[in-house]
């Protein structure tokens, strides 16, 4: 988990997702606010760490190009991984994961082609009141919806779209219940 609290290569696993097979360089030209040297050292990182694997390689004009793909079975993170979290933890994973969007989104504006109506773009907020039984649900709901969605592979017709379900209570019940 502390490999991944990282904005860049958070950023390179997202681009990684669905099976794909990226060169270092592709992955410059994915995340373009990032230096060379830093999604190298990066892309270094994730393979010593066995995220990344080589799954190919091939010589261009005298070096070794290599193809990374994604081990999907290392960037899984578990309920007994998060339990071990401390507030402070949290905090840090929470502010990696928005300077990602952050920097995501602002990548996606930057293309030249955006379109954020033609691509339903969409960065609601929605305060709702739920019971520890009616989060869960919707939870196990979300879950059912988007798990069959991450086995989709790169096609022609598809694109790749940040999905970011973010739940925190903003407040808590009372302890008691309130009288007049």
């Amino acid at each position: 988990m502390e490999l991944l609290a990282h904005p860049v290569r958070l950023r390179i696993v997202h681009a990684m997702r669905g099976g794909r097979e990226l060169t270092t360089a592709s992955l410059c030209a994915r995340i373009p606010d990032a230096s060379k040297a830093m999604i190298y050292r990066h892309v270094d990182l994730l393979a010593a760490s066995g995220i990344l694997e080589v799954a190919g390689e091939r010589r261009v004009r005298g070096a070794v190009e290599r193809r990374y793909r994604l081990r999907q079975d290392r960037v899984t993170v578990d309920a007994d991984a998060v339990a071990t979290l401390t507030l402070d933890d949290h905090r840090r994973v929470f502010a990696t994961s928005m300077a990602v969007l952050v920097a995501e989104f602002g990548a996606y504006l930057d293309r030249e082609n955006a379109d954020p109506v033609a691509d339903l773009v969409g960065y609601r907020q929605h305060a709702v009141w739920l019971s520890h039984e009616e989060l869960t649900e919707m939870i196990v709901g979300l879950r059912r919806a988007i798990l069959p969605l991450l086995a989709n592979q790169p096609a022609p017709d598809r694109a790749q779209y940040l999905l970011s379900p973010i739940f925190f209570p903003v407040e808590h019940p009372p302890a008691t219940p309130e009288t007049d």
